[in-house]
Parts: C-alpha cells; structure tokens; sequence
C-alpha cells in the first residue's frame, strides 16, 4: 500500500497492491500501522456499501459538527468518478473541488478528512463503492450541497439522483459547516 498523492491539503489517495493469480484478486484495504505512520484516520465505526447504475450521481455529501467524520472509499466493482469538495471555511483550497476516477482495477482508496463534501458518479453499470466512516451516521447532522451548485464538470448529461439529493441546498447557500484549522 503507498500513498499516491495529496489532494486539497488532507485528501489522499492510496493504492493497494493486488496480488492477482488464477483464482481472482485479493487486495488488502487497510492496514492500521501504515494508516497511522501517515497520520490518517484508524478507528473506524461505520461501514457501508452502495450499488449504482451508470450515471447515478450520489453526493455531495457529509455530516456536520460534531458528528463530523473522516472517510474511506474504494471501489469494489466497476469505476467511478469520485469527487471531493472543501467546504472548510478559511482554508486555502476553500471551494475548490478534485475528482479522479477510481476502479476496481485500480485498487484506489481514498482518505478524506472532515471538512469536505464527497460524492460520486457511476461510470459502469453495478459500480460498487465502499465506504468507512470515523463516526456512526447521525440524521440531525446528515448534509450535502447540490451536485451541480460548485463548478464540477460530472461525465453525464442525465445523472440519476435521489429525490434527495435533488433538494440539497447550493453550495452557496450552506453557510460556514466548518472551519479549517479546528
């Protein structure tokens, strides 16, 4: 597992190493002495799974203080375009927005401290996306920010969204969830 790069000052992506052979792929995910030499997040208390027809726009989405909480996110099966926006009022890349595509044949993982909105959109059908999150989802604290309020070009022009995440406030509007630094 090495540490790829650094995206919007606490953003990372890492990549597994596969150890392919004739029976299929096995690919660690998560390794604590690794995560924690880095300085990344290690005590995990939720995870989740969610499965997406191509074009389903998910996000952008994080929970608010003081359920904040760090997140762990690799794809199982197909690709996605993953997308990461800092919503950390004060820091330097405060607005600004990256996305990469991340797959199964990759083995991308990606860490995103609080502080940030994620989201995704399924590139192939059945795209699988895993999630780890430092927190136990809280629905007071559950937020997000419209998928198309901050300047991300998403690859499709008919996304697929939930009633929910259709509603979601622009990101001009959210106001200051967080401050960077604290």
């Amino acid at each position: 597992m090495q540490v790829v790069k650094e995206f919007l000052n606490g953003v990372f992506i890492l990549t597994a190493s596969p150890f392919n052979d004739d029976r299929g792929r096995f690919v660690k995910t998560y390794h604590v002495d690794i995560f924690k030499e880095f300085g990344f997040e290690t005590d995990w208390r939720e995870e989740f799974y969610s499965k997406s027809k191509k074009n389903v726009v998910r996000g952008m989405h994080y929970q608010s203080s003081p359920k904040q909480h760090s997140k762990m996110v690799y794809c199982l099966q197909g690709r996605v375009l993953d997308v990461v926006l800092d919503i950390r009022n004060g820091s330097p890349t405060y607005g600004k927005h990256v996305s990469f595509e991340i797959s199964d044949d990759g083995c991308e993982i990606v860490l995103i401290p609080p502080g940030f909105a994620h989201g995704f959109c399924a590139l192939t059908d059945d795209a699988i996306l895993q999630y780890k999150v430092s927190t136990v989802y809280s629905p007071e604290h559950d937020m997000g920010i419209l998928w198309s309020s901050f300047g991300c070009v998403w690859p499709t022009d008919r996304p697929i969204l939930s009633a929910r995440d259709k509603q979601l406030p622009n990101f001009s509007d959210i106001g200051v969830p967080f401050h960077y630094g604290n």
